[in-house]
């Protein structure tokens, strides 16, 4: 249990957890709070309905006997004030408070938001000094969040994910040894393939109009966009709205297997597309096409392993369950899902592969999935 300090050095007891009396809602510690945001967000995605986050901050400066006195009064306030369905709680504990509205229609967004910064900001004014109450801050946050795939910062509300930036904190020794791998690994391919780079270059070059590169915005982890590389396998000038449609259709569901000259059942991937080079179709059906993207590693965008990096098309087309694969790991180039069905499993197979390696990460994972990657490249997913 931790112990609070007033200003003058004595020992102030800590603030407790308020247990239910005279009709009030429990208000719950910091760790349970933030679990029950996590668990909100699988509600919210499994019923389409959206949740609201309201967090009340005291600010930067020390706690003191009166500002413990305050907090209490808010937490009574809105304990008293919420629907039995909402959840209140500690979200920093001592410093931040938190209300939870659950399953809101978004028409109700407005009246909500009203209602409780009248509340909140009567109970604030009533206890606190003109200078205490300029430094409390009210925010609201939105989950699902609308993400703006135009704009290039991160689309996704850090404070509704407190769940990952705990988990990041735990892994930071083991974050800090991927990126190693990363750097190692990227600038090992880059000196080591150099003279297969040039022989494809040439090849492009010498049998399709147009650059060499092909340059892409994708979307990273976060939801952040960034210039995704690859060797130009198409014809320049192409539509793109056969690949689009078709991705629409494979996150639904109602997308048809296209045959390959393989013995299998064929892959969730168009086949025959005339907008491919006689070069190009190559450099897919063995992956060197993808060689650039060790750029995309160096600069940090990529990993050497994790989810592959949606087109924002297709992340408009997403259920809002799918979007976790793009928050919970940094997408990579190879990943469990290219080595363990690729292109002959459905997307929601997918992405629960994708989901499952940002849940079990580990070094020892990576280099199992990469010594694994030179087989898949040469097998019958990679189309």
């Amino acid at each position: 249990m931790n112990v609070r300090r007033s200003n003058n050095g004595s020992a102030l007891s800590p603030l407790p957890v308020q247990a239910p009396s005279n009709g009030q809602h429990a208000v719950l510690s910091e760790e349970s709070f933030q679990r029950m945001i996590c668990l909100e967000r699988k509600r919210s995605e499994r019923s389409r309905k959206p949740f609201l986050l309201m967090l009340v901050d005291m600010g930067g400066y020390v706690p003191s006997e009166r500002t413990t006195k305050v907090l209490s009064s808010i937490l009574s306030a809105l304990s008293v004030s919420t629907r039995e369905t909402d959840v209140t709680g500690w979200y920093k504990h001592n410093r931040v408070v938190g209300v939870m509205f659950t399953e809101i229609g978004l028409e109700d967004r407005a009246s909500v938001l009203g209602t409780m910064i009248t509340r909140v900001s009567e109970t604030l004014k009533s206890a606190l000094s003109f200078e205490q109450f300029s430094q409390v801050s009210l925010s609201f946050h939105l989950f699902p969040e609308d993400w703006n795939h135009e704009d290039e910062r991160r689309p996704s509300d850090p404070r509704l994910y407190p769940d990952l930036e705990k988990r990041d904190e735990s892994r930071k020794f083991s974050n800090t040894l991927k990126r190693a791998m990363d750097i190692g690994g990227s600038l090992f391919a880059l000196i080591a393939f150099a003279p297969l780079w040039l022989v494809i270059a040439l090849a492009i070059k010498l049998t399709s109009k147009g650059p060499v590169f092909f340059r892409q915005r994708r979307i990273g982890q976060h939801g952040a966009s960034f210039t995704f590389l690859k060797f130009r396998s198409m014809h320049v000038g192409n539509d793109a709205s056969t690949h689009k449609e078709y991705v629409q259709q494979l996150i639904a569901g109602t997308a048809e297997r296209h045959p390959t000259n393989g013995n299998g059942d064929g892959v969730y991937k168009i086949t025959k597309d005339s907008r491919i080079t006689g070069v190009g179709a190559f450099l897919r059906r063995t992956s060197l096409d993808e060689m650039p993207q060790f750029i995309n590693v160096l600069r940090g965008e990529m990993s050497l392993v994790g989810p592959r990096p949606p087109v924002p098309y297709e992340v408009e087309a997403y259920d809002f369950w799918h979007r976790r694969r793009v928050l919970e790991a940094k997408p990579g180039i190879t990943g469990l899902w290219q080595v363990s069905g690729r292109s002959r499993v459905k997307f929601d197979d997918m992405v629960r592969m994708d989901l499952q390696y940002a849940q079990n990460w580990s070094p020892w994972l990576d280099l199992k999935i990469i010594l694994r990657t030179p087989g898949a490249m040469l097998g019958e997913g990679a189309y």
